[in-house]
């Protein structure tokens, strides 16, 4: 698996990195989360930009950026429009998602920007060719809250999304059993065996899924999701309890 260097991260190298989500709603909300994600055991934060109120105003969207960026300093920062298709804030027609997640990536304040790959083929191009334009890394993703796909469904998914582009590729399933978990675990070791794959992000949701968020230095997950206050998605633990487990994991590996 191939490593991709962000700011003072490389992603995809020793213990996974942990991303903590920034979910307020308003610009005061936003800021007091961005504060308080900058002060805790995160590696990297993503501003989960569906549930903002002026999201669509995109002047206030880029001031908030702006502002993130000074408060979070040098901490990478991934910007997302979760749909609420993908079990996001906000339903978004999909010449408004390009527009947004374009001109979010043109300010210059990303690091990383999130392409849901459900968007379709072309979306994702397009807005991979401006993120390579502007130097920002392609988080292409695809949430499922239903269930886990068989094995070959995920790594299907997966390779499908390094061959549009992605620059690391991320999947997110539900589990209804533990052999779900299994599952998800299988994929992600397979698809990790390949020194030419992108690395990829996975998790399995819920209580079940809990253990997939810790053992990614096993199995090949570069990335996991913590908490600092609101979660953004089933089964998040606080990013502190998480780090403790990471280097604890990473001690005895």
């Amino acid at each position: 698996m191939r490593q991709v260097k962000v700011r003072n991260i490389e992603i995809g190298a020793g213990i996974p990195k942990i991303c903590v989500p920034i979910a307020g709603v308003t610009d005061e909300e936003i800021m007091a989360a961005a504060e308080a994600v900058r002060d805790s055991a995160a590696d990297l934060a993503e501003w989960r930009a569906d549930w903002y109120e002026n999201v669509f105003d995109f002047e206030k969207t880029e001031e908030t950026l702006r502002v993130l960026r000074n408060i979070l300093g040098e901490m990478p920062v991934l910007f997302t429009f979760r749909t609420a298709e993908e079990g996001g804030e906000k339903a978004i027609d999909k010449k408004v998602y390009v527009e947004l997640n374009r001109r979010a990536v043109q300010t210059g304040m990303l690091d990383l920007v999130d392409i849901e790959a459900s968007a379709g083929d072309k979306v994702v191009k397009d807005i991979i060719e401006t993120a390579r334009e502007y130097g920002v890394k392609a988080v292409v993703s695809n949430h499922d809250f239903q269930k886990t796909p068989s094995r070959e469904e995920i790594l299907f998914r997966l390779r499908n999304m390094q061959e549009l582009g992605a620059d690391i590729a991320k999947i997110a399933v539900m589990p209804r059993s533990r052999k779900d978990v299994l599952t998800l675990l299988a994929a992600t070791e397979e698809i990790t065996s390949d020194p030419a794959q992108c690395p990829v992000i996975t998790m399995s949701m819920g209580r079940d899924g809990v253990i997939s968020r810790i053992c990614g230095e096993a199995f090949g997950s570069a990335v996991t999701f913590g908490t600092v206050g609101r979660a953004s998605a089933p089964g998040q633990m606080k990013a502190e309890e998480l780090a403790a487990l990471l280097e604890l994991f990473h001690k005895n590996m």
